[in-house]
């Protein structure tokens, strides 16, 4: 009485997978490109800790998602 096995299959959609990368590059970019200005123009004393962790965080997630959906729109399957 063995039941019958569903195949595992991607909650998103595969169709999706190159706009995804797209904006989750695009974002992750963005973000960054902003942390790198933030520290340019701020000066030493006026710099805030808690700002450099959340934007460099929000950069990493966004980046390494739109990484991840790239790999995977272009075939490379991990």
């Amino acid at each position: 009485m063995a039941q019958s096995a569903k195949p595992i299959s991607s909650p998103v959609p595969v169709s999706m997978y190159p706009t995804l990368a797209f904006f989750m590059l695009a974002v992750g970019l963005a973000v960054t490109a902003s942390f790198f200005i933030y520290e340019a123009t701020s000066s030493s004393k006026k710099r805030s800790l808690a700002k450099e962790l959340t934007t460099g965080a929000v950069a990493s997630v966004f980046l390494g998602f739109g990484s991840l959906f790239l790999l995977l729109a272009s075939g490379v399957y991990v």
